[in-house]
């Protein structure tokens, strides 16, 4: 597709800022298979982490093995878990959060980030685009492009906040197979239709946001700011 080629040329290096793991395959898992598999590095950041006694030992214990299982079918190179503490991202002091994502962008120097709506529903996702936001003021860090995934249950819920607006559409026609997979791996997550969070309803949305864009299948994002030179 040569709307993707012009846009892979601008980055060989993709960071993805996740708040909970899954927001990584539900808002762009077509978009990071796509990405790796044209020779693009992509890396992960996954800001929270659950807990006993609010999730199960089991859970807590598989959790692990899913990231890990999505990140190779994704192509995914590293994550970095932050740890915080998930739906409690409002008890940690804003500094701290914006000072660990920070660090991670530091490291990384991606030239495209991706991170969640800032206007989804889930107060953890409004707080980790913020914290992504501050750290990529002008002139701190050299990131040429910066949008924003919807996360199904999640940015659909929050519309009344902020909408969801999408200017960026990515043909995932090729590697919705991926998305699906990825997301199966996260079997704790996964809902029966019609749930938003199912199998069907993924590949419903990919539906919708394909006939938006005229391909069969996409992926859409809210471009925040881009720099060309």
């Amino acid at each position: 597709m040569d709307n993707f080629r012009r846009e892979k040329m601008k980055a060989k290096t993709i960071l993805i800022i996740a708040p909970h793991p899954d927001d990584e395959v539900l808002g762009c898992g077509g978009t990071i298979a796509k990405f790796t598999k044209n020779g693009v590095t992509a890396f992960l950041c996954i800001v929270t982490k659950a807990y006993s006694p609010d999730w199960t030992e089991s859970f807590l214990k598989k959790r692990p093995e899913e990231v890990a299982t999505a990140n190779k079918i994704l192509g995914i190179k590293k994550t970095f878990f932050l740890n915080f503490p998930t739906v409690k991202l409002d008890t940690i002091p804003q500094k701290e959060l914006n000072h660990a994502i920070d660090d991670v962008i530091g490291q990384i120097k991606p030239e495209t980030l991706y991170i969640p709506h800032p206007g989804d529903l889930n107060k953890d996702h409004r707080l980790v685009a913020e914290a992504a936001l501050v750290a990529c003021r002008p002139g701190k860090q050299n990131i040429r492009r910066i949008l924003s995934y919807e996360t199904l249950s999640e940015t659909e819920w929050g519309q009344e906040i902020e909408p969801f607006t999408p200017n960026v559409y990515v043909d995932i026609s090729d590697t919705i197979r991926f998305k699906l997979n990825a997301m199966k791996t996260y079997k704790s997550e996964l809902k029966p239709f019609p749930h938003p969070r199912s199998l069907k309803t993924i590949k419903a949305l990919a539906q919708k946001r394909g006939s938006e864009s005229g391909v069969k299948l996409a992926e859409a994002f809210k471009l925040i700011r881009e720099l060309t030179i």
